[in-house]
């Protein structure tokens, strides 16, 4: 047999192969015409005789490590166009997917998508870190024990925000942050993915009717690429909210606390609408200085007792002050919920604190696609005393995916 003949030979055997695999994954109303396959370019990891499968609320990567112009189709819809494939999916279902390289090499294979083995929770399943900055609530919730570390803080937010009836913790001033966790990827789908629980609440006297006690928090998202169960910190992206492309806001705000002698800390009046009773000395890197203050309504310390060092400070986006004191007279302050974006930020049951992962950012401010976030990280994005109600600080009361159904 010569060198052409088997050529002929291997050709034609492949394209066999290649029509019945096209068969096997049509639709009944669908009928595929077989196309001819240059061995050459089908992708290593691409499977042709066999379906992926992945269960719901899991992503399934298929890297093909080509250059050049590629599609990725489930029948007529155009589902991605980078070399490697992110699919997730929130419903048990088999999907005929395509591969197109460059304008002519069309490749079929299938996605079976299974129920999961263990019942997944749409609550945050893990906190990972706690770090607050300082504020009236600090040592408070979570409260804090003689003797306890950071590690045992960050247990006891595990145990106040983990499940269905989860508690509050408070950040404290600007930059003080919580990370948790979901034991599945919460989907990036049209529309918005999953909610941050607070606080906030508008205030029924408030001129302006989305205004109340608002506290906005900047929220981070991270996937976990690299499947190790943990944030790492080239995965976090920032949520752009509403003021993030505006010139009010700080990008890279630092903020140093300052500890106090608490034997010499001072004491407010009687009165709990004092605002001068300067406590916890802060400075910044634009070069402001200035006083988180002390109420007569939390007498205990402001700076978190477990935090050893003399300072400690954050780096951030920093929002433009929102409360303002609107009666004139010190005893009526509001905070202005912003449009979109932000944790705290309007009622939890107000469509503004839902969350849509497309709106994540790189360090550039450009957005990203990513197929769904497994980490939210909360930090408070305000520095501002509000008057008689002390400074302006982010709580967070639990987080859950809009997509996970019973």
């Amino acid at each position: 047999m010569n060198k052409r003949t088997l050529n002929y030979l291997k050709t034609g055997l492949l394209s066999l192969l290649f029509a019945g695999i096209i068969a096997a994954c049509q639709s009944d109303d669908e009928v595929v015409a077989p196309v001819p396959v240059d061995p050459e370019v089908i992708p290593p990891a691409f499977k042709l005789d066999t379906a992926y499968t992945i269960e719901r609320f899991r992503v399934l990567n298929i890297p093909t490590n080509i250059s050049g112009k590629i599609t990725w189709s489930i029948k007529d819809s155009i589902i991605s166009e980078n070399s490697e494939l992110e699919f997730i999916s929130t419903k048990t279902a088999t999907y005929p997917l395509t591969l197109k390289v460059g304008t002519d090499k069309v490749f079929h294979s299938k996605i079976k998508v299974t129920k999961e083995a263990v019942t997944l929770s749409k609550y945050i399943s893990k906190v990972f870190d706690f770090h607050p900055a300082v504020g009236q609530f600090m040592n408070e919730i979570p409260e804090f024990e003689q003797g306890n570390t950071e590690t045992d803080m960050i247990k006891k937010a595990n145990s106040y925000l983990v499940g269905s009836n989860p508690a509050m913790v408070s950040l404290g001033g600007f930059g003080g942050y919580v990370v948790f966790g979901f034991d599945h990827t919460i989907p990036n789908l049209e529309g918005r993915d999953f909610k941050v629980l607070g606080n906030a609440f508008f205030g029924n006297a408030a001129n302006d009717p989305r205004s109340g006690n608002c506290e906005p928090g900047i929220i981070m998202v991270a996937y976990d690429k690299n499947k190790n169960g943990k944030p790492d910190d080239n995965e976090w992206y920032e949520i752009a909210g509403s003021e993030y492309f505006k010139n009010t806001t700080i990008k890279d705000y630092n903020i140093t606390y300052f500890k106090p002698d608490e034997n010499k800390a001072p004491v407010p009046g009687n009165s709990g609408w004092q605002t001068d009773i300067e406590y916890i000395k802060w400075q910044d890197n634009l070069g402001n200085t200035g006083f988180k203050t002390k109420n007569t309504f939390h007498s205990q310390s402001y700076y978190p007792l477990w935090f050893a060092n003399a300072s400690y400070g954050f780096t951030g986006t920093r929002l433009k002050d929102n409360f303002y004191d609107q009666s004139g007279t010190g005893t009526y302050w509001v905070g202005k919920s912003y449009d979109f974006g932000y944790a705290d930020n309007a009622p939890n049951n107000d469509e503004a604190s839902n969350i849509d992962i497309a709106w994540a950012v790189d360090r550039n401010g450009k957005y990203v696609k990513l197929p769904g976030i497994d980490f939210v990280k909360v930090y408070t994005g305000i520095n501002q005393e509000a008057g008689w109600l002390g400074e302006v600080s982010t709580e967070v009361a639990g987080a859950y995916d809009l997509h996970l159904k019973k």
